[in-house]
């Protein structure tokens, strides 16, 4: 009885307010800030074009392109008339007026951008290629982390889909 009646009272103090509640409370965020801060990436490897092609999705649910076979990860390209520069002149006003985005690299046939999430700040990378010769602009938009965005990419490339067929 006594050992509790001791862990009580260090409890009952160290929850007693002043400098203990401060610490406790800095030694919480910390930890939290531990936790988040493993989900901080650099830029992947494998972003941009190669042969004509954007990076595949890895297996996991995170990640959609319209270079994708795959049902789970496949989103159809954006189609434009006239020339390549006019389309990705066009798709860069639309992400100019979207919401934690950053334009990371761009040429007159290919555009990188990273998307922000608002509370955690995850990070997103979105890839557009331009195919002059089939008149499409090919998309990936990928998770840097985790397994699962609960559909977060698909529903970017969605509105800006609905942004560029409204244009």
């Amino acid at each position: 009885m006594e050992s509790y009646a001791k862990g009580y009272f260090n409890l009952k103090y160290a929850y007693s307010g002043g400098l203990n509640m401060k610490g406790t409370v800095i030694i919480i965020m910390l930890c939290i800030g531990g936790v988040l801060s493993g989900c901080i990436q650099g830029r992947p490897s494998n972003l941009g074009v190669r042969d004509g092609r954007l990076a595949d999705c890895p297996k996991s649910p995170n990640c959609v392109s319209s270079q994708s076979s795959d049902p789970e990860h496949a989103v159809a390209p954006l189609t434009y008339t006239g020339t390549a520069s006019a389309a990705m002149s066009d798709l860069k006003k639309i992400i100019a007026g979207m919401k934690r985005a950053v334009v990371i690299s761009e040429t007159n046939m290919y555009l990188h951008v990273e998307f922000t999430s608002a509370v955690f700040r995850f990070v997103d990378d979105v890839e557009f290629f331009a195919d002059d010769t089939e008149k499409q602009i090919h998309v990936r938009s990928a998770s840097r982390v985790g397994y699962s965005d609960f559909g977060v990419n698909r529903g970017r490339v969605g509105r800006i889909r609905d942004a560029w067929e409204h244009r």
